[in-house]
């Protein structure tokens, strides 16, 4: 989860330390830490691992999270590459200067208008007409990515190949992730997760939707050649006794996206590639996404797809609980088929002990993730484990938290802001002012031991 307290430049910040520290309390077997940058350039207050300025803040965050779990929690590093994304432009700023008058455009003008005096307009008649016609027209001779750019922002894509830095991804990617993976092994992390899922280069890569024709994308084979290769480029630099695990889409959830049989597929290259775990998601793609306001950009979890990924309690009959399990549970089912026994992870909407365990004890997956419910109780692992399962504060799956991701702003969960008292000095307030930062501190009732094993787990958690 990214919570955005990280520096406008990338570095770890106090809140971060916090943030995390407050996840270790509850003794999790891993935490893995947020979506980090691989690249050094400036993308707002996201963590950052593309340069060796930022090991000194990573190392104090990684012994912070041991200090806290008192050494029980591992801790992996998320490490992802993303292309540009605008903003949606006010209409005046985009034809005034974003949009390129070519050749091409001006003979849609002149063959709309049926006046082939526009094929020689000069640039800013051009830029003129555009700015006062009406929607049927820009319809006619905009082309779709421009009027896209219109309406959502400008958005790179991994098969742009015209762009030089967009055809050289598949030689700048693999070095990239690998000096990524030797920061993080510097740092101390226990493992890296490469991330392969949603609206990022990786999964792009991945994605029927690829269509470079460079031998990067088309065919299965094309489409999984980069991220193996990026596979085999951290493996090299970080050694095989390092963790290297996956996190990828069982399902795109788009028009013309990759779907189960992609993802098992990948999978078990991926298996057989050397990745010591899988962890599968889903959706969470720019293609289906809702239309931003004028000054905002694209978030890659409003459509059906970002549905799919960060399901409600509220939308429909089927609900949050576990939907994405099948995915998980047909990739492993195909991995030890192919008689490999990589590690699966499973995740979207777990919210109980007994869940959990139906989940493992059918054999769905092998390792359950859950972030939601973590966030809305960082201590329930502990509790259930002490025998206190009756007082985990349950996740309500009304995505506040996601809304909060979606405007940048710091990232906090309603059930524990309502148990705030904003004179208390003890706690430190979100930027806003009316949100507490981390959640509220928990310890076993007086008296009680602290050792796992208390009792049996109350059924009702």
């Amino acid at each position: 989860m990214v919570p955005w307290r990280a520096t406008a430049d990338g570095f770890v910040t106090p809140e971060v330390l916090e943030w995390y520290a407050r996840f270790a309390e509850g003794q999790p077997g891993v935490l893995v830490v947020e979506a980090t940058g691989i690249r050094d350039i400036a993308s707002g207050p996201l963590l950052r691992i593309g340069d060796d300025r930022f090991i000194p803040g990573l190392r104090t965050l990684v012994d912070t999270v041991r200090e806290r779990s008192h050494g029980r929690t591992r801790l992996f590093i998320q490490i992802l590459d993303f292309l540009a994304v605008r903003r949606r432009p006010e209409p005046g700023r985009f034809f005034g200067r974003y949009l390129e008058i070519t050749d091409s455009l001006r003979g849609q003008i002149a063959l709309w208008l049926d006046d082939p005096r526009w094929r020689e307009a000069e640039e800013d008649d051009v830029r003129d007409y555009l700015l006062a016609a009406d929607r049927a027209t820009l319809e006619t001779v905009l082309t779709d990515r421009e009027l896209e750019a219109l309406d959502y922002g400008y958005r790179e894509r991994v098969w742009d190949t015209h762009l030089s830095h967009i055809r050289e991804l598949p030689r700048v990617l693999p070095p990239l992730f690998a000096e990524a993976a030797r920061r993080a092994r510097d740092a101390g992390f226990d493992g890296v997760e490469l991330h392969y899922a949603h609206a990022y280069t990786m999964a792009s890569f991945l994605s029927r939707l690829n269509t470079r024709p460079d031998g990067y994308g088309g065919a299965r084979e094309n489409r999984g050649r980069l991220p193996l290769e990026v596979l085999a480029a951290v493996r090299a630099r970080v050694g095989d006794d390092y963790v290297v695990g996956i996190r990828y889409l069982g399902d795109d959830v788009v028009a013309g996206g990759s779907d189960l049989d992609d993802a098992i597929w990948f999978g078990v290259r991926f298996a057989e590639a050397g990745a010591d775990y899988l962890s599968v998601s889903k959706g969470g793609r720019f293609e289906d996404a809702k239309q931003p306001k004028v000054g905002e950009a694209v978030y890659p979890y409003t459509g059906a797809s970002g549905y799919e990924c960060m399901p409600t309690v509220l939308s429909d009959a089927r609900g949050p609980f576990g939907r994405n399990v099948p995915l998980a549970a047909a990739i492993r089912r195909a991995i030890h088929e192919a008689g490999r026994s990589t590690p699966v992870v499973t995740s979207g909407g777990i919210t109980s002990f007994e869940q959990a365990e139906q989940i493992l004890e059918r054999g769905d997956a092998d390792c359950v993730a859950a972030a939601r419910q973590t966030l809305a109780d960082p201590d329930w692992f502990r509790k259930i484990r002490l025998g206190y399962g009756g007082e985990v504060r349950r996740c309500e799956f009304t995505n506040y938290c996601e809304g909060l991701d979606q405007r940048h702003k710091q990232v906090t969960c309603k059930l524990w802001d309502r148990q705030l008292e904003p004179a208390d000095p003890a706690v430190r307030l979100a930027a806003d002012g009316k949100r507490r930062l981390s959640a509220p501190p928990w310890s076993p009732p007086a008296g009680a031991p602290e050792s796992e094993g208390r009792g049996s787990v109350p059924s009702r958690i």
